[in-house]
C-alpha cells in the first residue's frame, strides 16, 4: 500500500482509504466533498518544487491542488 504522496507524476491510482484518526476528521470531510473517496481514480499531474502542493486530477474532470501533508493521509493502489 502506498500514499498519494508516493505516486509519480502521471501515475493513475485508485483511492483505497483515507486514514482516519481523531485529529483529521475535518480533513476527511473536505476530501470526501472533493470526490476523494474509495475506488475513485486519482492522478498526480504536477508536484511543486520545494515541498509545495500537488496538482491532482480526481476522476476524469476534477482538478485540485493539495498540500503534501494532506496527501500522506490518502492510501492508494496502482491501477493496472
Amino acid at each position: 500500500m502506498m500514499t498519494l504522496l508516493d505516486l509519480e507524476i502521471g501515475q493513475i491510482a485508485s483511492v483505497h482509504e483515507i486514514l482516519r484518526d481523531y485529529q483529521n476528521q475535518n480533513l476527511i470531510t473536505r476530501l470526501e466533498a472533493l470526490g476523494i473517496i474509495p475506488e475513485k481514480p486519482i492522478q498526480i499531474l504536477r508536484k511543486a518544487i520545494l515541498g509545495g502542493p500537488l496538482h491532482l486530477r480526481i476522476g476524469s474532470t476534477t482538478e485540485v491542488a493539495m498540500r503534501r501533508s494532506e496527501a500522506q493521509h490518502i492510501l492508494v493502489t496502482l491501477d493496472g
